[in-house]
């Protein structure tokens, strides 16, 4: 992980954003852990959204399997010929 100091960090924000990619960069101010600069994809992983579209995936494929008859009976018989 890396720790810049805010005062250093406007000349090497690409720098950081570039290393958020990969670990989260912690931002200090006066010897304190003020921020942390993550990915995107951290980001939305740890505030839940990956899983809330994971889900909503879900939803929408077994709504179309539903649609096309499939039963939970019929799912059942699949798997166990799989």
């Amino acid at each position: 992980m890396r720790y810049p100091i805010a005062s250093d960090t406007k000349p090497s924000l690409t720098d950081l954003l570039d290393a958020a990619q990969s670990e989260p960069v912690f931002i200090e101010r006066d010897r304190q852990e003020v921020a942390v600069l993550l990915s995107a994809r951290d980001y939305d992983r740890l505030s839940g959204k990956a899983t809330r579209a994971f889900n909503d995936f879900c939803d929408a494929v077994a709504d179309r399997a539903a649609a096309r008859g499939l039963t939970e009976e019929k799912l059942e018989e699949l798997l166990k010929h799989a």
